[in-house]
């Protein structure tokens, strides 16, 4: 059983799942993301999974077509918050729980798009990892100071110090605008520490082509 009243287990989780694509917008185990709704195909989506189980699917689409070709790995969140707002529109907050491998799309239900969901792979998205390095945690530190310095945001560097690694890039992975290639390879790393490493990596990145560009 999941150690929280709310929360689904990895033996809990649905055979078949709505999916939401939307480029950019990523949710990792443990992260979450804030979702403004206004699409009917989506509003009806957030109903239904509110008369279930709360789990919808964010994927990310491989092309802007109407109805475009999808990657194969996506994860599933649980609707955490839920509030109607004016204009006929939702505002959700969805927590990363576990992520899938489309098995098989299925006839659409009520307009939005319905998959076969293959969790075999991530199981271990529902373990606690061991905590990456002291030194991947400096590095990880270092390479945000200089992304927020260039790009002249703002944070309280005492709070994200004292947040798990882990934790701090699953939610930043939803928040940052990486492109959709590299978020899309941080929700495909083996595990939530190799997705440390790559996050680090793609900001180093990032930082030393915007040097090039200056000079």
């Amino acid at each position: 059983m999941s150690d929280h009243p709310f929360k689904q287990n990895f033996e809990q989780l649905p055979e078949v799942l709505p999916i939401f694509p939307l480029s950019g917008a990523v949710v990792l185990p443990g992260g979450s993301l804030s979702l403004n709704i206004f699409e009917p195909r989506y509003l009806n989506m957030v109903q239904d999974a509110m008369r279930t189980n709360q789990i919808i699917g964010m994927i990310q689409p491989k092309d802007s077509a109407t109805h475009p070709s999808l990657y194969d790995v996506g994860c599933a969140g649980r609707i955490r918050r839920y509030e109607e707002v004016e204009g006929g529109r939702l505002e959700i907050v969805i927590e990363g729980l576990c992520r899938f491998n489309i098995h098989e799309e299925l006839n659409n239900i009520r307009g939005y798009r319905m998959v076969k969901a293959d969790w075999r792979a991530y199981e271990n998205d529902f373990r606690t990892t061991s905590s990456p390095s002291v030194s991947s945690h400096q590095s990880l530190i270092r390479v945000l100071r200089r992304y927020f310095e260039v790009n002249k945001l703002d944070t309280d560097w005492e709070l994200i110090k004292q947040v798990n690694q882990v934790e701090l890039v699953n939610n930043l992975c939803g928040y940052l605008p990486l492109s959709v290639e590299d978020k899309q390879l941080l929700i495909e790393a083996v595990d939530a520490n190799e997705r440390v490493k790559s996050f680090i990596a793609i900001l180093d990145r990032g930082q030393d082509d915007s040097n090039k560009t200056w000079h």
